[in-house]
């Protein structure tokens, strides 16, 4: 058994979502924590517009940080989606699934919040546990059990425990299990944001503008639209008295958007395309879209404009534990078709937080703990992967011309009977949660 009276010594790589989470929670728990993070300044990282947290996500958040940053994270997250609607590219519903009655209990908690402004919260309090300029490049076993951290400045630094947070490219997975691959779905994705102003409201429904919408076109094309809408009744002058700097995150309304395709059917590789570029392959993909949809996305401010080639891990064998382990995008990297990325990588860390706080109790032995830990983190990551991975794959049949449309008639079919039927729209619902980390 571990010293109880011995503070345990953690490193963690990576300054992402469950990597600052898990550090609030281990320095709660009187761990001794650190976080290396590439970007130089706290507000260096651009990844993003906003993400999903799912009330699973809220609750992981709340066990993690203190109540002072929790209210602060709430604060700062824009107004819950009311409706999950499936349209046409014409806008004609397919599916809604309205988030009230029972399902409004079930979705209690659903946030909506921007990227950055995630960050920055999450790092609230964390001045003296997260070093900035730091590229992690690799690690060392060392004889009396503790591991080294390299840097590509020539710095180390040791401790008990090493944790790889640092994302789809992480360079601890590859190290430590370089079996675990990534690989590309074939799908291209273009995205960005427009200010939300009378103009760009009307183009809207009311189920589009209160909720996040999903639109399934021909030849597998996709794409999602959501808003980001701030409470007006919100006293700035208050918000800004209580948290210094943080004043600029509640007024950023807008609306955004991604389009997905198969790279068979883009007409050029959007990568490396200059933004009006971009923006004019995006006009080719909705070209037989609904006038509204169209002038969306003609309405873009071309500074948000960016492309991706959206990538997914390959769910690997569990393999022997050590003292260096994994958390969120480094070992199960997953498409946005489920958005659940995020709120997986908060059940790591909480996870990874109740597991090391035993440790450092002397409850139970450092290996055997993570041992548990990686096992529980794969049976659940393994399933968000897969389900995350649906529709978003270059070979799938819908992406073909012929068969691509029989089979999308079928969908549409199906979805539409679904929405006439309130029971099956729940089951659906909730499956939808589970894998967004709802048990």
């Amino acid at each position: 058994m571990t010293d109880s009276s011995a503070k345990l010594r953690v490193i963690i790589i990576g300054a992402g979502t469950g990597g600052l989470a898990l550090a609030h929670g281990l320095k709660q728990a009187g761990i001794a924590v650190c976080v290396y993070e590439r970007d130089r300044t706290p507000r260096e990282d651009s990844g993003g517009f906003r993400v999903g947290i799912s009330p699973a996500g809220s609750r992981f958040i709340k066990a993690l940080v203190p109540p002072s940053v929790y209210e602060l994270y709430v604060a700062t997250c824009a107004r819950a989606p009311r409706y999950f609607n499936m349209l046409t590219e014409q806008g004609s519903e397919l599916l809604c699934l309205a988030i009230e009655g029972e399902a409004a209990s079930a979705m209690d908690g659903e946030k909506n919040v921007i990227r950055r402004t995630l960050r920055r919260v999450l790092l609230t309090g964390l001045d003296d546990q997260v070093i900035f300029g730091k590229r992690f490049m690799a690690f060392d076993s060392n004889c009396d059990g503790s591991v080294t951290a390299h840097f590509e400045d020539g710095t180390c630094a040791s401790a008990d425990v090493l944790i790889g947070a640092d994302g789809a490219g992480s360079r601890v997975r590859k190290q430590r299990l370089p079996q675990a691959q990534h690989r590309e779905t074939g799908i291209v994705s273009i995205g960005g944001k427009l200010p939300m102003s009378p103009q760009s409201r009307a183009l809207l429904s009311d189920k589009m503008y209160y909720g996040m919408s999903m639109i399934m076109a021909p030849r597998g094309v996709g794409a999602v639209i959501h808003s980001i809408e701030f409470s007006p009744g919100r006293a700035i002058r208050d918000f800004a008295a209580r948290w210094p700097g943080f004043e600029s995150t509640i007024a950023e309304d807008s609306f955004g958007w991604g389009l997905w395709a198969a790279r068979q059917n883009v007409p050029r590789d959007p990568h490396g395309l200059q933004p009006q570029d971009q923006l004019q392959l995006a006009r080719e993909l909705t070209r037989h879209w609904h006038p509204n949809l169209r002038q969306l996305i003609d309405l873009t401010d071309l500074t948000t404009l960016q492309s991706i080639n959206i990538r997914t891990s390959v769910p690997v064998a569990p393999w022997e534990s050590s003292n260096v382990t994994l958390l969120g995008d480094a070992i199960h990297t997953m498409t946005p078709g489920r958005g659940a990325g995020a709120n997986t990588a908060l059940r790591d860390a909480v996870l990874l937080c109740q597991t090391l706080t035993e440790v450092q109790r002397g409850l139970i032995p450092l290996l055997p703990a993570i041992h548990r830990y990686e096992a529980e983190m794969l049976r659940y990551s393994t399933e968000a992967v897969i389900e995350s991975r649906k529709q978003m794959n270059a070979s799938d049949l819908i992406h073909r011309p012929l068969i691509g449309g029989i089979q999308l008639a079928g969908m549409r079919t199906v979805m539409r009977l679904i929405n006439a039927m309130p029971p099956v729209k729940r089951q659906i619902l909730r499956r939808i949660m589970r894998v967004r980390g709802e048990n």
